[in-house]
C-alpha cells in the first residue's frame, strides 16, 4: 500500500496562479521526504531503527506524530521539548526516532555493518513556475554538496522529490556522484522511491508500504 497523505495541497499565491498542473500547488515538504525515505529504509533495506533529524520549520510544515500514529507507530519516549520529538515503535519492533537536532544528517540508519545517511530537500512537485522549478533543481545540488562536505560513514544518499526536472538532473549527476560515493534517490508523491543509477535511466525500487 502506498501513502496518500504525504502531499499538502495549498492554493498558490497570486504570482503563481495558473503555474501548477492543478488548482492547488502540491507541496512535498522536506519533512514528508524524510519520513518517506525513512519508511523506505525500514521496508526495503532491512533497517530496524531509523533516525530523523528535522528542524523547527520541518515540524511546522509536517505533522510527524500524527502521520506515524496513522501507520501504527506508537510513541514510546519523548525527546526534546517539541510535541513530535520522540521514539516511535510499531508492532514489528521497528523504530523511528524523530530527534529535532541539527548536524546529524536528515535520515540515518544502521544497516548491517554500515550506515546509510541521507540529506533531503522538499518542494512543489506539480509546478511549472520557473522559480519553484529552479528551487527543486537547486535542492538536489545542495543535498549533493552537503554530502560531499560530510565525512562518509557508509552510504550517502541525496533525496529530493521526483519531478521531470529532478529526474533529468539526477541522471546527469549520477555518474559523477557515484565516483564520490554518493547515491541519488527521488521520492514520489505517494512515497515511492526511485534510485537513480545512470544517465540512461533509473531503477525503481519497489517498496511494500503500509
Amino acid at each position: 500500500m502506498d501513502f496518500e497523505d504525504l502531499v499538502t495541497a495549498l492554493a498558490p499565491p497570486p504570482n503563481r496562479v495558473g503555474k501548477a498542473d492543478d488548482d492547488h500547488e502540491h507541496h512535498l515538504y522536506e519533512g514528508a521526504v524524510m519520513i518517506a525515505y525513512a519508511m523506505h529504509l525500514l521496508r526495503t533495506e532491512g533497517a530496524q531503527h531509523v533516525r530523523i533529524h528535522p528542524d523547527g520549520e520541518h515540524g511546522k510544515q509536517f505533522d510527524f506524530s500524527a502521520w506515524l500514529e496513522r501507520r501504527q507507530f506508537r510513541k514510546i519516549a519523548a525527546i526534546g521539548t517539541t510535541a513530535y520529538g520522540g521514539a516511535y515503535e510499531n508492532s514489528a519492533g521497528q523504530t523511528i526516532t524523530v530527534n529535532p537536532r541539527s548536524g546529524l544528517g536528515d535520515v540515518v540508519a544502521d544497516v548491517g555493518d554500515h550506515v546509510i545517511s541521507a540529506e533531503c530537500k522538499g518542494g512543489i512537485i506539480n509546478t511549472k513556475h520557473s522559480g519553484q522549478v529552479s528551487r527543486l533543481y537547486k535542492g538536489l545540488c545542495e543535498t549533493v554538496g552537503m554530502l560531499m562536505a560530510t565525512p562518509s560513514q557508509g552510504r550517502q544518499v541525496a533525496v529530493v522529490p521526483l519531478t521531470a526536472s529532478t529526474l533529468r538532473l539526477a541522471e546527469r549527476l549520477a555518474p559523477r556522484c557515484a565516483l564520490a560515493g554518493i547515491e541519488i534517490a527521488l521520492v514520489g508523491s505517494r512515497g515511492e522511491v526511485m534510485d537513480v543509477k545512470s544517465p540512461r535511466g533509473a531503477e525503481r525500487v519497489t517498496s511494500t508500504l503500509k
